[in-house]
Order: structure tokens, then sequence, then C-alpha cells
């Protein structure tokens, strides 16, 4: 919603408070040049000035290349087989040349088999048997079969031990998001990053906004400071209901939940965490804050299968003070809109229908990202592409990336709104870090376990 010219005088916060609540974008604080960035701009006038946020070279600006430059071959290898795995194992096949996957690893055998074939066929990859591990140690046998760069695309409460041991070993890696779903997953992605830049691995996550060019283009220019200081924000993700799977004949317990894992928070994290911590990152990531305490609701209203809910509303009070209204919802039937607002003392940027507009207190446009232009100049515009574009020319170039750390932050503000609705109560940054909230099983088999463990939440109790 648009602020009234006194409303966001009323509001406005200095910019030295705002900087003060400011991080460096990419734990490593390395620099880069987005190609061809120059072009990706339409503004309606040129001769407005603008006082930035950030001064251009204190915060991180991917280079983004069609493809990645060549140097030496990196051997990769993929745990999480299904499909998040399978698109990922492609988009790190088709980012750069000299780059290969030697090893597999998923709970299901016809998983690994499958995605095995499917190299064979568009890459020419043959996978040997030795090579196709199976079971919930498979993420060890893969880390130790030689491999450089771990992609690891599981179910996402396993992501934090799969990040642990890879940086033991010494392995570069891509994370998929989230990369955490609770408060014992978070500490250990952030101590593990820290063992990361001390190693000098390099680590990206699934958080491909960060390395879509609209999306960077839109972030420069805030930092440039075409909407002022950030007062404000509101981000979406409403969409219908998810895939589920239903339970077959034969499965157990575990199997079932495995198979149908983004329904089963302790799998997931919820859609919250699963799905809308995009949203929240972009946020955070413009803002450069955190947030300090949640205040949210939910509720389970027509999800088939799984323990979770299907809508939650959050306000995020961040640490300047700054609010942040995060929706999200999976039901058939209702409104959708996936994207992000962000309102500013001089004007507001907004993602509607990925066209990435700025605009003045009087709602003119003063700015909109060419996507024409970027057409016309870049071969390769899939993020999902570009995302390992970037890890295998920082691995190449020895340039310095961690984004784990940037990512747990989103990740965590997820699940402060989850357990705010969950739990009906107001949650703040300092206890849930804190917090001994641990949501993996301990006996991981794929046999049958107590099912009334498994309850949605009901807030209030």
């Amino acid at each position: 919603m648009m602020q009234s010219k006194k409303d966001n005088q009323k509001n406005a916060f200095s910019r030295r408070s705002f900087l003060k609540g400011s991080v460096v974008l990419g734990a490593a604080g390395t620099l880069g040049i987005t190609s061809g960035a120059g072009i990706l701009s339409s503004c309606s006038d040129k001769k407005i000035k603008y006082v930035p946020l950030k001064e251009e070279g204190t915060f991180y600006v991917p280079d983004l290349p069609d493809q990645a430059g060549s140097g030496k071959t990196l051997r990769a290898g993929v745990v999480g087989c299904g499909g998040r795995g399978s698109g990922a194992a492609h988009n790190w096949m088709n980012a750069a040349d000299d780059v290969t996957i030697v090893a597999l690893g998923d709970v299901f055998q016809e998983k690994v088999d499958k995605l095995a074939k499917g190299l064979k066929k568009d890459f020419g990859i043959e996978i040997p048997a030795e090579n196709r591990f199976v079971g919930f140690d498979a993420y060890q046998k893969v880390i130790d079969s030689g491999i450089d760069v771990l992609i690891d695309c599981c179910p996402p409460v396993f992501r934090p031990e799969h990040f642990k041991y890879a940086v033991e070993k010494g392995k570069h890696a891509f994370l998929e998001k989230p990369i955490c779903i609770d408060p014992a997953g978070y500490r250990t992605i952030v101590a593990a990053a820290r063992q990361a830049q001390a190693k000098n691995l390099k680590v990206v996550t699934g958080t491909q906004r960060h390395h879509d060019r609209s999306y960077v283009e839109s972030h420069k220019k805030i930092m440039q400071g075409y909407i002022g200081e950030i007062v404000s924000g509101t981000v979406y993700w409403n969409q219908s209901m998810l895939w589920y799977r239903e339970r077959q004949k034969g499965w157990t317990d575990m199997e079932w939940m495995i198979r149908d894992w983004v329904n089963w928070k302790w799998l997931s994290g919820d859609h919250i965490v699963e799905q809308h911590s995009h949203n929240i990152d972009v946020f955070t990531w413009f803002s450069g804050l955190k947030p300090v305490k949640a205040v949210g609701f939910g509720s389970r209203q027509r999800r088939i299968t799984g323990d979770q809910f299907d809508n939650f509303s959050v306000d995020f009070t961040m640490e300047n003070g700054v609010h942040l209204h995060s929706m999200c919802r999976q039901i058939n039937g209702c409104e959708n809109y996936v994207g992000e607002f962000i309102q500013g003392t001089k004007g507001s940027w907004s993602s509607e229908g990925g066209k990435h507009i700025i605009r003045d207190l009087a709602g003119n446009v003063v700015w909109e990202y060419d996507h024409e232009a970027q057409d016309a100049t870049f071969k390769q515009n899939n993020p999902y592409v570009l995302e390992h574009v970037n890890l295998v020319n920082s691995i190449r170039k020895n340039m310095a990336i961690e984004q784990a750390s940037e990512t747990a932050v989103s990740n965590m503000a997820a699940i402060m709104g989850r357990e705010s609705a969950y739990t009906g109560k107001a949650v703040t940054w300092d206890e849930m870090v804190a917090s001994p909230l641990d949501y993996i099983l301990k006996d991981l088999t794929l046999g049958n376990v107590d099912m009334k463990n498994f309850v949605v939440p009901v807030p209030g109790q």
C-alpha cells in the first residue's frame, strides 16, 4: 500500500540508523560487476539526484555471464535425486564447460537410477553402480567419493548435517533452500559457514533471486537511493495447493512421509520456510536487516496429507523498528500472487508480475527493469543456471563467496514466523536462535514410526 508523503516523513529513519542495521551482502564481501548492467534500466527522469543507502563497492553484486569461464574440470555429486535434485544437476551441467557429475545419492534407489539415466541421455555421463549410493548415509558416501562440489537437494531437514560434513571434508557446496528449518539446524549452518570461510570454500545457496538479473538490478537501484530509506515491506507467496503423495500399499510410515516430504513439517519446515522464505529473503537482502520479533497466525483448512498449515500471516519487527508483513497460502480457488513490495521515504519498489518497478511517492514510474534489453544482451537468463555459473566462476577464479550465512537469516525469520503462528505467541530472534527445538527424528530408518507424534499445531496450546 502506498503511504502518504506526510506518513513517510513521520516514519522516516535516519540514514545513520539504517546503515548501522545493514550488513554487507555475502559474508566474504567479494565485489563483482553485473555484465551488461548499464543497459538493463529504463528511467523516466535521468536528472534526479539520489542519496545512496550504500556506496557502490560496499555490497556484493554477482558477475553473471551466460556461462562460467574455462578452468579445471569440476566433479560434482548430487544428494537428493528427486525433481529439484535432477533440475539442479542439469543446471550445473549447463552452467559451464568441463564440469561433470560423478556420484549420486538418495534414500530411494529408483530416484538415483532415474537421474543416472537422465544424465546419460542428456549429457553422455555414465554414473557407475559403485557411485550410486542409497540410504540415509548416502550423503557421506557421495562426499567421500572424490567430488569437488556437493549439490545438496534433499528434504531440507537434512541439509545442515550434509553441509557440515561437506565442509569438514573440504568440499565446495550448492545448498538448495531452505538450508535450515529449526534452531538446531540454524546453529549448525552458521558454524559450518564460518568453517567454510576459514577454508576458502565456495558456498552458493538456492535463493535464485540473488542470481536473477532483474532482482540484482533492483537491489542496485535501491542501494543507489531510488526509494530513499526503507520504512516497510510486504512479501507474498499465495498459490493453489502444492503437490502431495497419497500413501501407497506397501509403503512404511517413513517411506510415505519422505515421498510426501513437502507436506510434513519435520521434513519441509512447513511452506512458510520451504517456499515463502524466498520472498522474506528478498526483504532481508535489500534492507540488510534481520527480524527481532515475529507475531503471526495461520491455520490448516484444506491440506490433504501431512501435518502442517496451509496459510500464514506474520508481522515482523526488524532490528531498526521497520515492519515487514509476510503472507503465504497454498489453497485452491483463492487469490494468487507471488512477489514483494518495499516502501521507502522517497518511493516504492515492487516485483509486480515480474516487472520490477520503482515509483515515486506520487505513483509515477521512475525506473523499470528492461527485460527486452536483457533478452537482447544475454542468452542465458535462467537464474537456476546462473547460480551455478556464479559458483563455478567463484571456484575457478578463487573469488570468495559464502551465501549460507546470509540465507540462514531469512530462513530463521521464516522459522520465527512459523513458530509464532503454531503457538499463537510472540517469538523473538534471541530466544529462537537459542532454542533447543530440533525437528529431525532420532531414529532414521525406513520403517514404521509412531504417527501419533505428527499432529497439526493448535495455536494457544
